[in-house]
């Protein structure tokens, strides 16, 4: 490779840093302790990095599935200190005139989030935190678009009823999830 290859490569790689960085990070903090994520993160460009020729142009999604791999590979380990699961992303609220009938929404949306199994979790957090389309949110599941929308629907479903009064979801639909169980958005 010649020094003027070389360079192009790394200005790109830069470029590709500097405009997937922050994304990347949210989407690895959001399923992993904060502690853990710029070391999951620094591991997702390196292997960009070692694999640079494989990126394809539209790159957003192989490093959010390289980061989904890189975190599978690191469970084992994290099984052993503590349970991972999704987080809510913090929701700026709108200013309501007392400030109750929002916190009762959050604590609703909270509520029903928890309830839902992390594959639905998984899938709805890729399109809402992430922001990614149902395209690129199929690439980093690995599976057919078709079968992430139908995946996505289905867990919008699940949301709309867990969201619903409490008659629509009865206290012994709460179930406590088993450990591994938890930990199911590495087979999502």
């Amino acid at each position: 490779m010649s020094r003027a290859d070389g360079s192009a490569r790394e200005e790109r790689f830069r470029s590709l840093h500097t405009g997937t960085y922050a994304d990347l990070l949210r989407f690895v903090e959001r399923r992993v302790p904060v502690t853990e994520a710029e070391d999951i993160v620094s591991t997702v460009f390196l292997t960009a990095w070692r694999r640079f020729d494989e990126v394809p142009d539209d790159a957003r999604p192989w490093l959010f599935a390289v980061a989904r791999k890189t975190m599978a590979n690191q469970t084992r380990g994290w099984l052993r200190r503590q349970a991972l699961d999704v987080r809510l992303v913090s929701l700026e609220a709108r200013e309501l005139s007392d400030g109750t009938v929002s916190a009762a929404m959050r604590i609703d949306l909270e509520r029903a989030w928890r309830v839902l199994r992390p594959a639905d979790r998984e899938v709805l957090a890729l399109v809402a935190f992430d922001g990614l389309t149902a395209e690129q949110a199929a690439i980093v599941l690995c599976c057919r678009r078709s079968t992430f929308a139908m995946r996505l629907g289905r867990a919008r479903q699940r949301l709309r009823a867990a969201l619903e009064p409490t008659e629509s979801v009865a206290p012994s639909s709460f179930r406590p999830h088993d450990f591994k169980e938890q930990q199911a958005w590495t087979r999502a």
